[in-house]
């Protein structure tokens, strides 16, 4: 089975999301970043998948460096290197037999470029679609764990759990009444 990387284009998305772009709005570019890399580590555990998020220097000028932050490999750029030929770069490296690289980024012209190399792509949307989705996802097996939990641990059994919501659910009406 291949392993699956994928590799954002980390302004693209502040650019995108709706709660980044009102942190990029205020200036906080940093908080900016911080959130997206926090989400991305939830969904990077919830999918099994590797993330790597590269960001351009122009925001953060300096030399290149790389680190890890909420699980998530964060990547800045040289300065003057753009993180789309970065990527690209990254893109022929790491996509073969053993790893599946996708790249999250609304740039077409850059979704054909790594398409061309063989990588899969995603929209800013559909990422943040599917991030959503995972969080839904997330929330409803961990409500489901926790409703299973529950009635294991209780001494009644689901015909009698039933029989009590019923009466809840009719104590409640009278209440309301």
């Amino acid at each position: 089975m291949k392993k699956d990387l994928l590799i954002i284009d980390g302004y693209n998305m502040i650019g995108a999301w709706p709660d980044l772009v009102k942190l990029k709005n205020q200036d906080r570019m940093e908080d900016a970043r911080d959130l997206l890399l926090h989400q991305l580590s939830n969904y990077q555990r919830y999918e099994g998948i590797e993330i790597w998020v590269v960001f351009d220097a122009q925001f953060v000028p300096g030399i290149q460096k790389s680190y890890t932050r909420h699980s998530v490999t964060v990547i800045f750029t040289k300065e003057g290197e753009t993180a789309d030929s970065y990527i690209e770069g990254i893109v022929s490296e790491k996509n073969n037999r053993l790893t599946q690289v996708t790249v999250a980024t609304s740039d077409l012209a850059e979704q054909w470029v790594v398409f061309s190399k063989g990588a899969l792509r995603k929209s800013a949307n559909e990422l943040f679609k599917d991030l959503n989705q995972s969080k839904k996802n997330l929330t409803l097996e961990t409500e489901k764990f926790h409703s299973q939990r529950l009635r294991r641990n209780s001494p009644w059994d689901m015909e009698q759990l039933v029989d009590l919501e019923v009466l809840l659910h009719d104590l409640s009406k009278k209440k309301k009444s």
